[in-house]
């Protein structure tokens, strides 16, 4: 109910394109995120250890979120890198490399952020990692509380550009049912056209025969007779 709540006000927002909307908009969903969606501090393990980091609880699946932050960061003119590979303990870590982020600092650091789904239940609710190192020393180990508190509204003031990032992929899965949806009944008109040919040629095929019946049987009265007219030259008839 809430996330239909939230895209049917996302929706009219980009409908109406005001600002007074768009403020409306923000509240709202504010409004529509359960209270839990507060940062908080807490651990993870990172390149072989365990690092401080901050975490937040969101009602947005976990690609919405990633998708939103990472954009929201990119946007500073800081490109990030996906930890991938097999063997690569780190996986699933987004690092973005002396990157500027003035709402949490003015001067770069390295962000790492992780993103988990909170539960295989809970697909719509995830929890992400901030981890942010200066010189190589961990942020929150220098009791930067400035810092700190800025980065903890940063990710809390994240959740309009989660909600719109959230909408992209919910209209992006819909375009693709849609799209689906178009091409089974492509198949099916083609189909149908296929069917329809071979009954056209069926229907050809079973006139032909029956004239072709009708020819033999002709045939086959004309041997006949003929087969009579030599029978009846027999001498001893």
């Amino acid at each position: 109910m809430i996330k239909r709540l939230r895209l049917l006000i996302l929706y009219l927002c980009k409908k109406l394109n005001m600002k007074n909307i768009y403020l409306a908009v923000v509240c709202s969903i504010i409004f529509l995120t359960p209270a839990f969606s507060q940062a908080y501090e807490g651990s993870i393990e990172y390149d072989k250890k365990k690092q401080k980091a901050i975490l937040i609880d969101y009602s947005y699946s976990q690609e919405a979120v990633e998708n939103a932050i990472i954009r929201r960061i990119e946007e500073k003119g800081s490109k990030a890198k996906i930890e991938k590979g097999m063997f690569n303990k780190d996986k699933g870590f987004v690092v973005f490399k002396s990157a500027f982020v003035n709402d949490i600092s003015e001067k770069s650091m390295d962000y790492i952020v992780k993103l988990e789904r909170k539960s295989r239940k809970e697909k719509e609710e995830s929890t992400l990692y901030l981890i942010m190192n200066k010189d190589g020393e961990n942020i929150m180990n220098t009791q930067d509380d400035v810092t700190i508190g800025k980065a903890k509204s940063f990710l809390q003031n994240l959740i309009p550009d989660i909600a719109e990032a959230s909408l992209e992929l919910d209209i992006k899965a819909q375009d693709e049912t849609v799209a689906k949806a178009e091409k089974k009944c492509v198949n099916l008109s083609e189909d149908q056209n296929s069917l329809e040919n071979k009954i056209k040629n069926l229907q050809a095929d079973l006139e032909k025969n029956k004239i072709d019946q009708v020819k033999q049987q002709k045939e086959i009265d004309y041997q006949r007779l003929l087969l009579e007219e030599l029978k009846a030259k027999r001498k001893d008839q």
